[in-house]
């Protein structure tokens, strides 16, 4: 206030003098002038140096130098829901009891009930009558734990990211809300971490918001991101984007595309033109094909994998919102009933997340610690 008093009254002054003394109206505003820039240097020094000492957490988040998986407790406990809605319940089933057809009926719908599917629940109840036949209930557990683990090893990646070609192409597919945008950000997060270059294609032009989005994680990860105007030709946008790749030496080049329900056969064969447009511009792309799907959604994830894969030739599995539902035997009835590797399991917001599917972890975090829930 005392400030801007100040300046009031100096313009007053100087609006009197312009009438009797021009000469010296002009060296008292030459004067102001000079205070004028040096406290707007000052401020602008200062400005500088504060955005130097505290920049932005969630793009510092996102570009760090390395990201850390979660550990084996952090898994254990974002893996809480599936596992008390599986292990936990077929715990609380069988109590004290022995395996016999009652019980055995029982498991068979408890095992329904946790989005394993018909096939996968009918091969695991096939496994407990030959091997836990007369068994409790710790036995019972030993013999799913082992069957399921080995159902998720035929599924488990080879170790680390992935670099078949230069670029590296991956066309990234899913359904709106399936967490896919999102995907691709922490995807080239860990891209960038390992020390590649990426580049960002939005191949989503159906949704101007989509474009939108992808270019703010273009901004958070330092990616350049190549867009064409909204309604646009997808397939167009993918070719740029791998066409820039290839110019800039970029090594790995991820081309978001529209999220659409597969049952909408026209917008999905959208998708296999696209993939032929993109092996036209680089031969053997895409390298990777990854379907994000969204464990919530539970059975419908396994149709969704069938029909993508169909039409687009799904090479990988992005398993997202793991922590969020108790559904996440989703994945094992995915593992069992298509052998398409699962690439990723999304278990959280941060980048460090998104993190390598691991059948040994997965069924440890599974298992280890499960409780009994309470008989209501």
């Amino acid at each position: 206030m005392f400030r801007r008093a100040m300046e009031q009254s100096l313009i007053a002054i100087l609006e009197a003098w312009a009438i009797r003394n021009p000469l010296l109206l002009a060296l008292l505003l030459g004067s102001i002038a000079l205070a004028v820039a040096g406290v707007i240097g000052s401020a602008w020094r200062s400005g500088r140096r504060s955005v130097a000492a505290a920049p932005d957490r969630e793009f510092e988040t996102l570009a760090a130098p390395a990201i850390e998986p979660p550990g084996a407790a952090r898994l254990r406990d974002r893996l809480r829901l599936t596992r008390e809605g599986l292990v936990g319940r077929v715990g609380q089933l069988l109590g004290g009891r022995t395996v016999d057809t009652q019980l055995l009926d029982q498991l068979e719908a408890l095992l329904f009930e946790a989005d394993l599917g018909v096939q996968t629940t009918d091969s695991l109840l096939a496994k407990v009558r030959s091997d836990a036949r007369g068994g409790d209930a710790e036995k019972v557990k030993s013999v799913l734990r082992d069957a399921i683990l080995e159902k998720l090893r035929r599924v488990e990646p080879a170790a680390g990211l992935a670099t078949a070609g230069s670029p590296h192409v991956i066309l990234v597919l899913g359904v709106n809300g399936a967490g896919k945008t999102t995907s691709i950000g922490k995807l080239a997060a860990r891209y960038l971490a390992s020390g590649r270059s990426v580049i960002l294609g939005a191949g989503d032009t159906f949704r101007a918001a989509a474009i939108e989005q992808l270019e703010v994680w273009g901004e958070r990860t330092g990616c350049e991101v190549i867009a064409g105007p909204s309604g646009g030709d997808p397939s167009a946008v993918a070719f740029d984007t791998v066409k820039a790749a290839v110019a800039r030496g970029i090594d790995v080049a991820i081309i978001d595309t529209a999220g659409r329900l597969q049952t909408k056969r026209p917008l999905m064969e959208e998708l296999g033109k696209m993939v032929r447009v993109i092996g036209k511009g680089l031969a053997g792309a895409p390298h990777e094909v990854l379907l994000v799907l969204d464990a919530t959604t539970g059975q419908n994830a396994i149709s969704q994998a069938r029909l993508f894969t169909e039409v687009a030739g799904v090479t990988g599995l992005v398993l997202t919102k793991l922590d969020g539902t108790a559904k996440g035997g989703v994945l094992i009835g995915l593992a069992d009933a298509l052998g398409i590797p699962v690439k990723f399991v999304g278990v959280g917001e941060a980048a460090e997340d998104l993190c390598d599917f691991s059948a040994d972890e997965f069924v440890e975090a599974l298992f280890e610690g499960a409780t009994v829930p309470e008989t209501p």
